[in-house]
């Protein structure tokens, strides 16, 4: 063994000798409270120690609990989100049950307000071209539905019955630009012809300069076309002009919603007109 290390060795236990009596010394003497020195040293340090670590403890069940609430909101959003919106749907689909329902009162209404023979017909497809304005419905020549019967709602003329198939129709509306009906002036009972212009409104032709027309008035039909029953609704004038010749220009706002249709009333009983050709034709 080398004289460096001998020397290095005393050196250290010549400084535990010392750590040792130290700590004797602080077990003995007192502090001014009268704890032992070496007692309120340790205290102290296990103090540090145990709040750093309730510290840490502390931080990390603060941050779990924040991050389990947050998850815990967040699940609760979406399934309020989901309630809402399932709520939603129940909403419109209670809604559009309302509307179904009061249109069907209203044509239950007006079957039985009418003097005539009807079948009520739901609309199930309409045509795709404003050329050509058509809708379908679910009757046909099972249910009784022939060529040239009208079709009407509550608010009044819808069109006529083109092409029946065995369970279902092609029905022209009024406001297609090659459907007519016969009408009048329901208050000064001027006559013409009510024709489609292919948008959502209508024209009354043949109506003399001399009759007594203004902005206002309802139109309704004459029955003199043999298809559309006398004195249903076909619209209001919308506007009156003087053509110079022998007949006045006149728009008509059609009292019929076409845009909004869901049910609609076949006639089955044929107007006096047609009754009266058949007989002729007998």
């Amino acid at each position: 063994m080398s004289l460096l290390d001998f020397r290095q060795r005393s050196g250290y236990l010549f400084l535990a000798i010392i750590v040792g009596h130290v700590i004797l010394i602080s077990a003995q003497v007192n502090s001014r409270t009268g704890v032992p020195v070496l007692e309120s040293v340790t205290f102290g340090a296990f103090a540090e120690a145990q709040r750093a670590t309730s510290s840490i403890v502390n931080g990390v069940r603060t941050f779990w609990g924040g991050y389990v609430a947050l998850r815990s909101v967040h699940r609760e959003n979406e399934e309020l989100r989901r309630a809402l919106a399932e709520a939603q749907v129940q909403l419109q689909a209670q809604g559009a049950l309302v509307g179904r329902a009061e249109g069907l009162a209203q044509l239950l209404e007006l079957k039985h307000s009418i003097s005539l023979s009807t079948i009520a017909a739901e609309i199930i497809a309409s045509g795709a071209t404003p050329d050509f304005r058509t809708i379908t419905i679910n009757k046909g020549l099972m249910q009784g539905l022939t060529v040239d019967m009208a079709v009407v709602a509550p608010a009044g003329v819808v069109g006529r019955v083109v092409v029946p198939s065995p369970r279902a129709s092609k029905v022209q509306l009024l406001i297609d630009r090659n459907a007519a009906a016969g009408a009048l002036i329901e208050r000064s009972r001027a006559q013409g012809v009510v024709v489609g212009v292919g948008d959502d409104a209508l024209r009354m032709d043949y109506v003399s300069e001399v009759s007594d027309v203004v902005v206002g008035d309802l139109v309704v039909t004459s029955g003199i076309d043999g298809i559309y029953p006398k004195g249903f609704a076909i619209g209001r004038v919308s506007a009156v002009q003087r053509s110079g010749g022998a007949y006045r220009e006149i728009a008509v706002q059609p009292a019929v919603n076409f845009g909004s249709l869901e049910d609609v009333l076949v006639v089955l009983t044929p107007t006096d007109a047609a009754a009266a050709s058949a007989e002729e034709a007998k």
